[in-house]
């Protein structure tokens, strides 16, 4: 079905817009700690499925949030963090957090009692996880430390969270906004990531200007809206990639022409091509 050519007044009913956070319906158990951690520094790995949460809490501990396959999504009370396997997301202790699933997903958690956290960023932030970082949380998954620990992997955890405060923050891979005038046209491309309407004519059907979508693109999301639209796209390709789909057809799906310029696109952003993203990503 088209998309309406006009998106909904900033004056309608806050009812009439899409929720860009609606929640799933089933909720996933928390750790199996409340009070103190198992280990001054914990992991966790879990596989979840689709349309699941994680319900709002917070914990005396930091905790660093990756997806090996999937996308992690972490609601904050005033901010959305979106993060493909080449980002992790950051909660220093104390942060009430939410975390959605909305397609299958493997990640891990990475608990961090509050004294270690001396070299880790005060604020959340996503982290760029570079391949040190990758394969040491590969290497967890596959032999997850129990207790009682031998030294050799608490010299394993202490240099992965040496790295993980050393690593670039990269703010949130694919920022939201709750502006009235910005906010339904992300959730129009949310919905329709195919949806090639230069910005001129989606702000006439959000009854705005460019030019102001322009500035509080810049304002709200700290980048152009065309670097959003493409994040976006890389961001619907992940889980499609993983299936199985065919490029070409992932392509055509998000407004591309053919599967050239896709791939062009997603190997710009991601530093590989959709292929080899699919073959790093299909490893055990």
């Amino acid at each position: 079905m088209p998309l309406p050519r006009h998106l909904p007044h900033p004056s309608s009913p806050p009812a009439l817009l899409a929720d860009p956070m609606r929640a799933p319906a089933r909720n996933l158990r928390q750790p199996p700690f409340s009070d103190a951690l198992p280990a001054p520094i914990w992991f966790r790995a879990a596989a979840v499925p689709r349309d699941t949460t994680y319900p709002r809490h917070r914990h005396a501990w930091g905790e660093f949030v990756y997806a090996f396959s999937g996308v992690m999504e972490i609601k904050l009370a005033d901010r959305h963090f979106l993060a493909p396997p080449h980002y992790g997301v950051w909660l220093p202790p104390e942060v009430e957090h939410l975390g959605l699933n909305r397609l299958e997903a493997c990640h891990c958690s990475l608990y961090i009692e509050a004294e270690h956290c001396a070299g880790l960023p005060d604020t959340p932030c996503a982290l760029s996880v570079r391949p040190l970082v990758r394969a040491l949380l590969e290497h967890l998954r596959e032999h997850t430390p129990g207790l009682p620990r031998g030294h050799g992997d608490e010299r394993l955890l202490q240099v992965l969270v040496d790295q993980l405060a050393q690593a670039p923050r990269a703010g949130s891979y694919l920022p939201g906004s709750d502006d009235p005038l910005l906010a339904p046209v992300l959730q129009t491309l949310e919905d329709e990531p195919g949806d090639n309407r230069p910005l001129a004519e989606l702000a006439l059907a959000a009854h705005t200007t460019e030019r102001t979508l322009v500035r509080r693109c810049q304002r709200e999301l700290g980048m152009p809206f065309a670097e959003w639209r493409q994040r976006l796209r890389v961001v619907k390709a992940l889980p499609r990639l993983e299936a199985g789909e065919k490029v070409e057809a992932i392509a055509l799906d998000l407004g591309y022409g053919g599967a050239s310029a896709f791939i062009a696109m997603f190997r710009r952003l991601m530093g590989v091509t959709p292929d080899e993203y699919r073959k790093g990503a299909a490893r055990p």
